[in-house]
């Protein structure tokens, strides 16, 4: 997989180390399959750094498939003939997947077009992105962790901890949870399921600290950063819902158990008596944590196949079993945390633009003071 990424300013030292953990955390979680034994995700790049530092050029990466060699003919891109591979050809679609809808949609009669590029897979690219993503709003002092809120029936406990302890307690779990117990019964749950020939969804939340005051923007729709935010958390795999702060709770309550009361502090200057909203109003941050949380459906290929029908001759079959994770909610936490700091990145150039760190550093310290001084 090759990503590139565009406009990121020059002189900000890049962390490899720090870009292949990010990968590799994704590679983790209870309820994995036999996938995350073939590969060791690891990016390289290619262009835009030198002597671990951006050059202000495009930086591209590449993240390469250690069994990409089992596939060379099924993929190659020249025309191959007298091959057997016609005996690879996918055409039985799979219930949940993207198989059949882009069938349909480009005309393709071997489905296998459509599931390698739909697949879940591409999210290694998108950590790997957001990992350097992430390294520009660390400069800034702006942090992102990430958490399992619940796995199928089993909802984590609400906690207060710092954003840094949580980091910590979650790295050291399976699951991605704060307490050894919620994680013990999570295990066991996953277990159960997949025992059952089935598998289970959750949901999955990001927390960004550090975030200053106006990114994102009122006057135009689509210049909202909650809703650029929201609309990345659904083009994740296999998510189906995306709230922020307490989301859809805001339905059921009234309207003074719902917004944050506005207060002031000569050391802080404008605060918030709560943080409900999850950071945002009128489509901008408004200085508190960013908090947004995503639902994931439970992975839809089973080693309990669903019923389907054959492209080639309409007869109704049950869906093959091919290697799966019966949970991967740990692992869509991790995804969730990076597709968050590109979008912020992202309203973080926008905002304070620049061609290099001097520049931008400058420009946001300049802005700090501005609404300081408010």
């Amino acid at each position: 997989m090759t990503a590139i990424v565009e406009g990121m300013p020059s002189n900000l030292a890049i962390d490899f180390e720090q870009l292949n953990f990010q990968l590799q955390r994704r590679q983790k979680g209870y309820g994995r399959g036999r996938r995350m034994q073939i590969e060791t995700d690891t990016a390289a790049i290619v262009g835009g750094v030198r002597h671990g530092y951006t050059t202000g050029a495009p930086i591209a990466l590449v993240v390469e498939n250690n069994d990409w060699k089992h596939w060379r003919n099924i993929m190659n891109v020249e025309p191959i003939e007298g091959s057997d591979e016609e005996k690879r050809r996918v055409h039985r679609p799979r219930p949940g997947h993207a198989d059949l809808n882009g069938g349909l949609k480009y005309q393709l009669t071997d489905l296998r077009n459509v599931l390698e590029r739909s697949s879940a897979r591409e999210t290694a690219a998108r950590v790997a992105v957001g990992a350097v993503a992430r390294q520009l709003l660390a400069a800034f002092g702006i942090k992102i962790g990430g958490q399992v809120i619940r796995i199928g029936e089993i909802e984590a406990p609400p906690h207060s901890l710092p954003l840094d302890e949580m980091i910590e307690r979650t790295e050291q779990s399976s699951v991605r949870v704060v307490d050894s117990a919620t994680e013990q019964a999570m295990e066991a749950y996953i277990d159960q399921i997949k025992a059952e020939g089935d598998s289970i969804g959750g949901v999955v939340e990001c927390i960004v600290e550090g975030v200053p005051v106006g990114l994102g923007s009122h006057v135009q729709y689509d210049r909202k950063l909650d809703g650029r935010i929201a609309q990345a958390v659904m083009s994740i795999n296999a998510f189906k819902g995306v709230e922020i702060g307490i989301g859809f709770e805001a339905g059921r309550l009234r309207g003074s158990q719902v917004h944050d009361e506005i207060l002031y502090d000569e050391e802080k200057g404008y605060t918030r008596a709560s943080n409900r909203l999850g950071g945002f109003e009128g489509g901008m941050t408004n200085g508190m944590p960013i908090v947004v949380r995503g639902v994931m459906k439970p992975i839809p290929t089973l080693y309990k196949p669903l019923r389907s029908v054959d492209i080639d001759t309409k007869e109704a079959f049950t869906a093959q079993v091919e290697r799966s994770d019966a949970c991967a909610v740990p692992a869509a936490s991790v995804v969730l945390e990076h597709v968050v700091a590109w979008e912020v990145a992202k309203a973080f150039l926008e905002k304070f633009g620049g061609d290099s760190m001097e520049e931008i550093r400058a420009n946001y310290e300049q802005y700090l003071q501005q609404v300081a001084r408010y």
